[in-house]
């Protein structure tokens, strides 16, 4: 165990240069049932998020609250923004990815995978190109809770690359128990992919694997990162500085670009994801079970639209 100082733990000493002493962990909003896919709207100043088994996705103003954003959201998990700043969102009762245009109407981006209908979208992420990266676990179809339940069309957990151009949908991984949450690193040389296995097998996976690309979209040279104790990597986000802030069941654990624990963001809930945001993206916006935190940090997030 690290030194405790009021919100943190330090591990290593790099970690101090990303604390801030005078900031203070606040709670947003409570109430909820599981809050999931945080996203940040630059141009709004606002915060979404999903609350999965409330079917519905919720927003946050600084200085104005929370409300409602969407309802019913088809029970939305991921959620993040593409190139042009259009919402994309994993939906787990409708088993598909979608885009919110500027309009607010819905398209419909990919729902089957040669013609099988895919698991329950857990998360996405957003290539510099244009490319949509998501994760297909079941955890939607196991249970009528987060979705409904029902049997695997597919029979496997897989993670996919959409290309919107194209149309087409192609398989980058598929030896993943639980595919989860996934971030790229900010040269977009590595693509890290949660494995959280450990929800529904006492010996699963409880880490993040870190792959090569190569040509742009071709995972390569596997290796897991780290294994993250206690807990499990359910979502995380990148800094400029290439460390990987990863949820965990005792906060947010911040790892450095060689899988290093430097040190803890201690939260009174289990953390599921979190993501960067504010003016200067150095306000990291935590995701606990039942309730949304936010505190800001000495480093900024790698730059999402």
């Amino acid at each position: 165990m690290g030194e405790r100082i009021r919100n943190y733990e330090i591990i290593d000493e790099r970690f101090r240069y990303y604390l801030l002493g005078n900031c203070d962990l606040e709670l947003i909003h409570d109430g909820m049932k599981w809050c999931e896919g945080p996203v940040y709207f630059s141009d709004g100043g606002y915060y979404l998020w999903s609350d999965i088994p409330n079917n519905r996705m919720m927003r946050w103003i600084d200085g104005l609250g929370v409300s409602v954003f969407r309802s019913p959201s088809n029970n939305s998990n991921g959620n993040t923004r593409d190139r042009q700043g259009r919402l994309v969102s994993c939906e787990h009762l409708s088993r598909r990815v979608t885009r919110t245009e500027i309009d607010g109407s819905v398209t419909v981006l990919v729902d089957n995978y040669e013609g099988k209908q895919l698991n329950s979208p857990n998360d996405v992420v957003v290539k510099s190109d244009g490319t949509i990266w998501f994760t297909d676990p079941p955890y939607g179809i196991l249970s009528d809770y987060e979705g409904k339940r029902t049997q695997s069309e597919l029979g496997k957990s897989f993670v996919f690359r959409y290309d919107p151009e194209s149309e087409e949908l192609s398989i980058v991984a598929d030896d993943f128990q639980m595919p989860n949450g996934l971030a790229f690193s900010p040269d977009e040389k590595y693509l890290y992919i949660a494995d959280t296995g450990a929800t529904h097998d006492k010996n699963g996976a409880h880490h993040i694997r870190r792959f090569e690309l190569e040509n742009g979209n071709e995972l390569t040279k596997d290796t897991v990162f780290v294994e993250v104790n206690p807990g499990i990597a359910d979502g995380f986000r990148v800094d400029i500085d290439g460390n990987v802030w990863s949820s965990a069941a005792d906060g947010v654990h911040c790892y450095s670009p060689q899988g290093e624990l430097l040190g803890k963001i201690l939260v009174p809930d289990v953390v599921a994801n979190l993501t960067f945001g504010g003016k200067k993206r150095n306000q990291l916006f935590i995701m606990g079970t039942h309730a949304v935190y936010s505190i800001y940090v000495g480093v900024a997030g790698a730059q999402y639209p």
